[in-house]
């Protein structure tokens, strides 16, 4: 079949371009293109499944991708029937089930398709149920992974190879990307290759090992089996589980070749479990499990429990007994023991065994290589030919491998280094040295945990011209040598002669060197005058020069003819018109004749310009060339050739446009002829670009154009922007933009960016204007929403909104409110400025006017779309019937202390404003008793301190015209009460005194709780509780003490404390003896006295001289002792030296600072009228430095 793509520009016969996986496509017999106005069109004819690509159209700096799928016709002749599962999940295509013949290969196939996945998918192979296929890759398995980039599916593939016949079975396929799964099961059943005749029945007994050992490996029955699998069983079906779990295992092969199993090894590993009489180990309570999986980087922890707390136990790696170390930790916990593994590394990847006496337990580890994700992607570049480029990205993880790759092909180092990979830590980047056209395209790097993609686009360079080939003017036999010199040293060229391509041969010979281009001539001949040119390969211009040849000859003339001018036209029409660009040659070759040769003067006289940069025409002075004067100016050349006068004016300026009149004369006579000269340049700079409006992702910029526009007009704009901290400005468009207004899109919002325009006209580009003002691009927020009226009265009117559900990059900078009358279009601002709230009242509107409402969020991007009122509003007041609103909790009685602030807030409702009256006792409130305030809304009412007078019951009253409304508020200011009255004793017996008393005259506005009795001896007046929150006023006072006289006191208490005053009784009770009376006994007194006895004594001791000490001992005596310190049997009380303490019958001497002459014989003597005793110690003193040295304040030494 066919298909045809449309798309459609903004703008008629736009310049678009198709591609096909990056690449150009043209019209041929495959594809079509067609444009028509605005819609462009691209053909495919004849599809086939190889058209299933990518592709891109593309039109400035726009560019738009597509896929093509292409599909089995339904229903078509020679197509297979579609016998595929139905899909579901994230299969597209499942793995079929198979058969396969012993020794031959099969491969399974599954199909995801990942256009709709964040992730890339992971896939798991199984056999059976437990066996994961991923570690047993290898000579007869192999795993595979592809991906098509074209349609987005990645294929996997399970290859077979030489297959046995336990390979048989049912196989299971899962796949999974982040939270989503999917799984399939199918099998693959093999068969048995034809036996050949004479069939051996032992050679069914085969063994698997290949290593030439008859009992080596593990028996296969497979042969057998499949030979007598024909053979009909007409006994009932046994549970073969039955079976194997009561037989011995010495009849498990038996049973296996009885009953046609195959995976002999894999039932018995499942009976082991199934079993219910396991056998115990005897050294291992729990051993090991089969196998643990550990991400890199992180512990793991292997335990296992022994029968033996006090058992040794060994732990090895792939058969080698492991050390412990700082990676590999044993612990031991009762029966427990643990093998920690710290940071895990692709090497801890194997087999462990733990190993008690004669028995070991065994697991594998895996270590799961956690995905290198992409931090930083990589970004598109535009670069110049022959520029070097780097892309950079960064990982996750340093080390990392990862795979760089140009539109779906891998990217290698290859032998002209044209990439290199380099590697920084976390940072990996791709160099392309001297990017050419064909480094265009897509380029992606690839890790196991994601992918990151940039284009990268290549310009070419615009070639500059250094030295340009001049004209020559050569005799026969000389050398003409044309050189020229331009920017790009990799460029070539072709050399043409009238139009003709220059062939080297003997005489011409052609040289590129470097940047320079020569043509030689040697013996230059009559015939190799002409127009040389030099074409640049791959650019569009070229460089010219005329060779003249000179060839001397006399003529003799016998008579003269007047000189006479041959052009074509004189100047005198636009037509006539020579144009040059600026910076090129201006040559002007004028056919003269005339005999003798005429004397040529060149003359230029006013200057005309078509566009000047004032927009006035201006005269300079006339200037005049000669053939002899002709070399006053370096750039001007005049010469004269036989039949022909040139004028030549090397790299035209602006200034050389004008007028130019060339005069001939010889003795015959003279002639003349005007010649006009334009000089046409690349335009002026446009002004600095203004940026008109912003968006969420573009902004719209204007521009002047340019002051001068080089002679020719401006066909068009380039603009280029860039981000405002980075140095790399991006081309938006290819193609000239004629209009001086461009929108800019694909831009990052809240991104600060910078603008600039390059004029074109005719000749090039012109250079760069000022770059505009930096701006970010930001979009208007969303509308505000929920737009209500809140109130309305006559005048005005209150309303009210939410924010924006998006506020956007850009700071919210307030809300306008904005109304209109029924029937206009006129918005009028309701405020001058914005508002932060999201509420505004309106005023000094007309009564009566049907008005319209709306709102509007401004940010830097400008307002928002309005929300706007449903309905218009008419400004007039509402009649709400008047309602008090009073608060639960002043529905029952306020109860307040004397001193205590009122302030209550009761609202209402009623339009329009109520009457709001206060009343007690039946007359209104006095602003001298109580504050209110009242609002449209509510009503304080205020009593700074509190006093009992303000008790009492309030009235509230509201009133519209005729309609009102009342409610009530009682207020009760409570105080300490009064003391009670009349407190007297009225009984007293045995230890009891009976109170009574009356209540207080005073209550404090609130009842009485309770009351404190108390009770004080008349002796002390020590105040105790009796009672307390005591509720009578009658009492008994009970456990009084016999001989003690009492007074009694009771305070009144309420809900605010008890009473300041007490009620004093004015009599006592007095507590009578009863039947006793005490006599003291007589005691003998004792004499404690006793002579002073040391029980403590001095100690001798040696001190350093200079440092403070002290002598201690203790005694005792009664009555107290008198204490004299002895030195050397001499009293030392007085002396300033000594200090002497006592306490608690501890004596102590303190010597301050002693010297060699303080020792001697201490004695210290306690005396009483007892009796006297006696303690001495010996006391020496050492000196600080040895004998013969001292040392002075200084810290100088010197000697004795």
């Amino acid at each position: 079949s066919s298909v045809v793509f449309e798309a459609e520009t903004e703008k008629p016969d736009a310049k678009v371009k198709w591609q096909c996986n990056s690449k150009d496509i043209a019209s041929g017999d495959k594809y079509l293109i067609t444009a028509d106005g605005k819609k462009h069109s691209l053909a495919l004819k004849a599809i086939t499944r190889e058209d299933a690509n990518v592709y891109a159209v593309i039109a400035g700096g726009s560019k738009v991708k597509f896929d093509l799928k292409v599909i089995s016709k339904p229903g078509g002749k020679g197509q297979p029937p579609d016998t595929r599962q139905d899909l579901t999940g994230l299969f597209t295509e499942k793995p079929q089930s198979g058969e396969v013949t012993v020794g031959e290969n099969i491969t399974f196939v599954a199909k995801v398709n990942a256009e709709s996945l964040l992730k890339k998918p992971t896939i798991k192979w199984f056999k059976g149920k437990w066996m994961d296929l991923a570690s047993k890759s290898g000579k007869h398995l192999q795993l595979k992974e592809t991906y098509d980039r074209s349609s987005k599916v990645y294929t996997f593939e399970m290859q077979i190879i030489e297959a046995k016949p336990n390979f048989a079975g049912a196989y299971r396929c899962e796949v999974a990307s982040r939270d989503k799964f999917d799984s399939c099961n199918f099998d693959l059943a093999v068969h048995e290759a034809c036996a050949a005749e004479g069939f051996d029945i032992r050679a069914a007994f085969r063994r698997t090992s290949n290593d030439g050992n008859e009992d080596s490996g593990e028996l296969d029955f497979s042969t057998l089996l499949r030979k007598r699998v024909v053979q009909v069983n007409t006994e009932p079906d046994k549970d073969v589980w039955e079976v194997l779990s009561h037989a011995p295992p010495s009849e498990y092969e038996k049973i296996a070749f009885q009953h046609g199993l195959t995976d002999l090894r894999g039932m018995l590993k499942r009976l082991k479990k199934m079993k219910i009489e396991e056998k115990k180990s005897e050294a291992f309570l729990k051993k090991l499990d089969p196998a643990y999986q550990v991400a890199k980087g992180k512990k793991i922890r292997l335990a296992i429990e022994v029968a033996n707390a006090d058992a040794e136990v060994k732990w090895l790696k792939n058969g080698q007994e492991i050390q412990p170390s700082g990676r590999y930790i044993f612990d031991s916990v009762d029966n427990m023991r643990y093998l920690i593994i710290n940071h895990c590394s692709l090497a801890d990847d194997a087999a462990y065994c733990c190993v008690v006496g004669e028995e070991k337990c065994t697991t594998e580890l895996f270590v799961k290589e956690p995905p290198i994700e992409i931090v930083k992607n990589l970004e598109d570049q535009m670069v110049m030919k022959g520029e070097r480029v780097e892309l950079e990205c960064e990982v996750s993880e340093e080390g990392a491998n990862v795979k760089w790759e140009k539109d779906g092909v891998e990217l290698t180092r290859d032998e002209s280094f044209k990439y290199r990979f380099k590697k920084d830590g976390c940072k990996h980047v791709l160099i392309i040295n001297e990017a050419t056209k064909e480094d265009c395209g897509h380029y992606s790097v690839k890790t196991n945990g994601g992918e990151s993609m940039a284009e990268l686009m290549v310009q070419e360079k615009d070639l500059e011209v250094y030295q340009s080939i001049a004209d020559l003017t050569v005799k026969a036999k000389d050398q003409a040598v044309f050189k020229c010199e331009v920017s790009d040293e990799n460029v070539r060229g072709t050399w043409y002669k009238n139009g003709a391509e220059v062939k080297q041969d003997a005489r011409i010979n052609i040289t590129h060197i470097g940047r320079i281009h020569k043509l030689t001539i040697d013996e230059v001949k009559p015939e190799d005058e002409g127009d040389y040119t030099f074409v640049p390969d791959g650019h569009a211009f070229n460089l010219s020069a005329k060779l003249n040849f000179i060839e001397v000859k006399i003529d003799y003339v016998p008579r003269q003819d007047p000189p006479k001018i041959h052009l074509d036209c004189m100047g005198r029409t636009p037509e006539s018109t020579i144009v040059v660009v600026a910076g090129n040659k201006l040559r002007l070759d004028v056919p003269i004749t005339g005999d003798p040769a005429p004397t040529v003067i060149w003359t230029k006289g006013e200057k005309a310009s078509s566009v000047k940069p004032d927009g006035e025409e201006k005269e300079g002075p006339p200037s005049s060339w000669t053939i002899k004067d002709g070399e006053g100016d370096s750039r001007v050349h005049v010469e004269t050739t036989k039949g022909h006068c040139i004028f030549t004016i090397e790299g035209a300026e602006r200034q050389d446009e004008g007028r130019y009149s060339v005069v001939v004369r010889n003795p015959a006579g003279e002639d003349t002829a005007d010649i006009n000269v334009k000089v046409v340049d690349v335009p002026d700079p446009p002004q600095a670009p203004r940026i008109l409006s912003l968006g969420e992702d573009s902004c719209v910029v204007q521009w002047d154009p340019p002051l001068f526009d080089g002679g020719q007009p401006v066909i068009g704009y380039v603009l280029e922007r860039k981000k405002k901290k980075s140095y790399r400005w991006m081309r938006l468009n290819f193609d000239p933009y004629s209009e001086t207004t461009y929108e800019a899109k694909r831009m990052i919002e809240g991104m600060e960016y910078e603008m600039r325009v390059y004029a074109v006209n005719g000749i090039g580009m012109s250079r760069h204007s000022p770059a505009s003002q930096p701006f970010v691009p930001v979009a208007p927020t969303s509308q505000p929403i929920g737009l209500c009226l809140d109130d309305i009265s006559d005048t005005s009117i209150s309303l009210k909104w939410r924010p924006p559900e998006r506020i956007g990059s850009a700071e919210l900078e307030g809300y306008g409110v904005e109304y209109c009358k029924e029937g206009t279009d006129e918005w009028i601002p309701a405020t001058q400025g914005l508002t932060d709230r999201t509420s505004m009242v309106i005023r000094n509107l007309t009564t009566g006017d049907k008005l319209k409402f709306r709102v509007r969020a401004y940010n830097m991007a400008g307002p928002s779309a309005p929300d706007t009122l449903a309905q218009p509003v008419t400004i007039r007041e509402i009649m709400e019937r008047p309602k008090i609103w009073i608060p639960r909790n002043l529905r029952q009685t306020l109860i307040k202390k004397v001193g205590e602030t009122v302030n209550l807030v009761i609202k209402f409702q009623g339009k329009p404003k109520p009457k709001v009256t206060w009343i007690k006792d039946g007359e209104p409130l006095s602003p001298t008793f109580a504050s209110v305030r009242n609002s449209d809304v509510d009503t304080i009412f205020f009593i700074r301190n509190t006093e009992r007078k303000h008790s009492g019951k309030y009235d509230l009253q509201l009133q519209i015209e005729n309609m009102e409304d009342k409610a009530s508020i009682t207020l009760q200011v409570v105080d300490l009460p009064g003391p009670p009255e009349a407190l007297k004793i009225t009984d007293t017996w045995g230890f009891n005194v009976a109170l009574e008393w009356k209540l207080p005259k005073d209550d404090g506005n609130c009842e009485i709780t309770g009351y404190t009795i108390q009770k004080a001896e008349k002796k002390t007046m020590e105040w105790f509780t009796v009672y307390e929150q005591y509720r009578r006023t009658n009492c008994v006072a009970s456990d009084l003490i016999m001989g003690n006289e009492y007074v009694f006191r009771v305070f009144a208490i309420n809900q605010v404390g008890p009473s300041q005053e007490p009620c004093s009784s004015t009599d006592s009770a007095y507590i009578h003896k009863i039947g006793m009376e005490y006599k003291s006994p007589t005691y003998k007194d004792r004499d404690f006295s006793q002579a002073p006895k040391f029980t403590h004594p001095l100690v001798n001791r040696s001190i350093i001289a200079g440092y403070s000490t002290t002598l201690s001992c203790s005694v005792r005596g009664i009555p107290k002792p008198k204490v004299t310190w002895y030195k050397n049997k001499m009293d030392i009380s007085n002396e300033a030296k000594y200090r002497m303490f006592c306490k608690q019958g501890v004596l102590t001497l303190e010597i301050r600072k002693p010297c060699t002459f303080d020792g001697g014989i201490y004695m210290c003597k306690a005396v009483n009228d007892n009796g006297e005793d006696v303690v001495e110690c010996k006391l020496e003193v050492r000196r600080k430095y040895p004998p013969g040295r001292y040392k002075d304040t200084h810290g100088s030494t010197f000697l004795d």
